[in-house]
């Protein structure tokens, strides 16, 4: 059993004669309903919390610095894992920053970009099928939590069959794909989308208006649009205080700007609406998908720059010269412009961004990540302030967070 720490104060006397003690609970950092090593110091006048104190840092690697000896190519398994439950989303962010320090964008194949934009949809709908089923089984609905890991699995699988991995993914490379999509692709897709919306139905009629589960969550850490804007949060926590801020439509990569798709917004700024954004979201994503597979293209997946891409395997072991190609590009890196950029994507948790500063080596001078979770927790205090303490559970899972990437 997990060990609660208890501490009280000395009691204090009102002015009407009454006695008061408050009293402080340490919530992990081994809590099951933290979704991670975080802890929260709660300060409790019975069971009403008056002050909450988020402590990170236990899941603390170094991701940055690390990113900083070993090159742009190496980087890459790192950003699997910050939020390793949308593991190809922090991928396709970190490739596209690359390839606009580089100023190659125009030269990746319309091929790559598409099934980049079906990919990171897909981890979107992971991610918030995780979300969602995580939060329901915290609030005690463990049949809502059996649906979305169903079908979790179903896109892992997919995940699976395009890269050969399911959880840390490091799929995309600069400059487009690392190998052409399967031939049965567009068929697991499109069986996909058939019957996804099933199940996303499934889940809507069991949580929507179930009355506990509204009961647990409307009017339960709550934050307005004026709190949201100023500690800069991003993503479905911030559409779901009335803000209609997307990364995708406001500062549009991977020719988003093409797709037809609607912002969710809410306007209570409660836990009841960011579930509701997420699964509007689950079903724009579709949209998405459909479109993008409708006009995925024929063609190269990956761009011919032969100074930025690893040549292909059967020329890698036949031919002399690109056999030192391929060592001088694995060893040394490619060559970047000396300068600055950032590049943020919308990740399923908010705008997720990619700060990198070069000094023309074939390594990241600097490299400072923009994590969504981070930020975005840092809104707990004031949404569970004055409430309830088991509401504290409702608001972490309503949050939404990892803490592979709040910590990195």
């Amino acid at each position: 059993m997990e060990r609660v720490e208890i501490v009280t104060e000395e009691l204090s006397t009102e002015a009407d004669g009454t006695r008061k003690q408050t009293m402080m609970l340490n919530m992990g950092p081994q809590h099951p309903s933290t979704h991670g090593v975080l802890r929260v110091v709660l300060y409790l006048d019975g069971e009403i919390v008056q002050e909450a104190v988020p402590h990170i840092g236990y899941l603390h690697r170094g991701i940055e610095k690390l990113c900083e000896d070993i090159t742009y190519q190496k980087c890459l398994p790192y950003t699997d894992r910050m939020d390793y439950l949308a593991s190809i989303c922090n991928n396709i962010g970190f490739i596209l920053a690359v390839e606009k320090l580089l100023g190659i964008e125009d030269e990746i194949p319309p091929r790559a970009k598409v099934a980049e934009v079906i990919m990171f949809e897909l981890g979107r709908i992971e991610s918030h099928l995780i979300g969602i089923g995580a939060n329901s089984m915290d609030l005690g609905a463990m049949t809502a939590f059996l649906f979305c890991f169903k079908e979790r699995e179903r896109i892992y699988e997919i995940l699976e069959m395009v890269c050969g991995a399911r959880l840390t993914t490091s799929y995309p490379r600069v400059g487009g794909l690392p190998m052409d999509l399967p031939e049965d692709f567009s068929d697991t897709i499109r069986n996909f989308l058939k019957i996804f919306p099933e199940t996303l139905s499934e889940i809507d009629r069991l949580l929507t208006r179930n009355r506990i589960w509204v009961d647990r969550t409307k009017d339960v850490a709550v934050i307005s649009k004026e709190q949201a804007i100023d500690l800069g949060i991003t993503g479905p926590i911030l559409r779901g205080s009335g803000v209609p801020y997307d990364v995708r439509k406001a500062d549009p990569y991977l020719d988003y700007e093409n797709y037809e798709f609607d912002i969710p917004v809410a306007n209570e700024g409660d836990a009841y609406a960011r579930y509701l954004c997420r699964m509007e979201e689950m079903r724009q994503s579709l949209r998405i998908i459909e479109q993008a597979l409708r006009n995925l293209p024929d063609g190269p997946y990956i761009a011919d720059l032969p100074n930025i891409v690893l040549p292909e395997k059967e020329l890698v072991y036949t031919k002399m010269e690109s056999l030192i190609r391929h060592f001088v590009l694995v060893y040394n890196g490619f060559e970047t412009p000396p300068g600055e950029i950032y590049h943020a994507v919308e990740n399923p948790k908010g705008e997720l961004g990619y700060y990198i500063v070069s000094d023309g080596t074939g390594k990241p001078y600097r490299m400072r990540v923009r994590g969504p979770s981070f930020v975005n927790l840092q809104a707990l205090p004031g949404m569970v302030k004055g409430g309830f303490v088991s509401d504290v559970v409702a608001a972490i899972g309503s949050i939404d967070i990892v803490l592979g990437e709040v910590d990195r």
